[in-house]
């Protein structure tokens, strides 16, 4: 499923009751769309996909094409 742009990471506001921003971030299997915390610790993956590319995972977040996992 494709989602329009948002701000907000729906997982983390689900699930941590966090109103976090969305942004690029990475793990050892790639980039992904996600929210961290204040501190700077992950606190959801919000895109199903992996990018090997930090460029190609920014354009999907700001092009909106992406897909919102439903669930942790």
């Amino acid at each position: 499923m494709v989602v329009d742009q948002q701000a907000h990471g729906h997982l983390a506001k689900t699930y941590c009751n966090k109103e976090l921003p969305l942004e690029v971030l990475r793990s050892a299997a790639g980039f992904y769309i996600g929210t961290r915390d204040d501190l700077g610790l992950p606190v959801s993956r919000e895109s199903a996909e992996y990018w090997r590319k930090q460029e190609a995972a920014e354009h999907a977040l700001s092009s909106g094409d992406w897909t919102q996992r439903q669930y942790p």
